[in-house]
């Protein structure tokens, strides 16, 4: 083999063989508080005893934090409590809401909070569900390449962990009302949502594809949502 062969067949084993990308864990606050109104939204979103804020993922929800920084998104997930700039839906729940990963702009990404803890970050589902934030999505600040890698790899890490069924934006949570995961009582308890683009979950979806999750259920044409 000449010495230029062995070149090629060194660097292709050395990029075949890469270790995976980091899991940066950067915790919030989850201290007896935030567990407590992890129970009572539970209590009172899912009419379920709210004994444990355990869950079994089933559904791997995306979306963008629309705030330009890391430390912007960090500091809007990092307390226990719902801060006051967000009114829209502080008489659902005093629960701040949260996400269990968080991708910076740059792709590196973040743990939050334990992947089999549930977060408030998406209406209806959050009990089966684990929420991936990405810093940005406005127009100034749209979601990147690198975004975009580091969500392909973290759904097939967590695909490989665990029992998951769907891969959905968050846009896309309306579709599930009706549907057996669908836990939410409140029927007037509802937001519009775009995020993370239906640009940004296609070019992941066709990444994924390998694990064949199911479709995302049809809109009902009565929904307003």
């Amino acid at each position: 083999m000449s010495s230029r062969a062995l070149v090629i067949v060194t660097l292709f084993l050395l990029v075949s063989c890469r270790a995976p990308r980091d899991i940066i864990d950067r915790p919030i606050v989850f201290d007896g508080e935030r567990e407590e109104l992890t129970k009572q939204y539970i209590r009172d979103h899912y009419g379920l005893a709210g004994e444990s804020i355990a869950i079994t993922p089933k559904i791997i929800v995306l979306h963008w934090t629309v705030i330009p920084t890391l430390e912007g998104s960090f500091d809007a997930f990092f307390a226990s409590r719902l801060p006051n700039w967000r009114p829209d839906i502080k008489n659902a729940s005093g629960l701040n809401v949260s996400a269990h990963f968080l991708v910076d702009q740059d792709g590196t990404i973040y743990r939050l909070m334990p992947e089999t803890q549930m977060a408030r970050h998406v209406i209806g589902l959050n009990y089966s569900s684990i929420g991936v934030e990405n810093v940005g999505g406005t127009q100034e600040n749209p979601l990147t390449k690198a975004q975009q890698e580091s969500n392909i790899w973290l759904v097939k890490y967590l695909a490989e962990k665990y029992p998951i069924e769907y891969l959905i934006g968050h846009y896309e949570y309306p579709n599930f009302e009706g549907h057996p995961l669908w836990l939410e009582k409140d029927a007037a308890y509802r937001t519009e949502k775009d995020d993370p683009g239906k640009g940004f979950m296609a070019a992941v979806r066709n990444k994924t594809k390998k694990f064949k999750f199911k479709p995302v259920p049809p809109k009902k044409p009565n929904d307003e949502n």
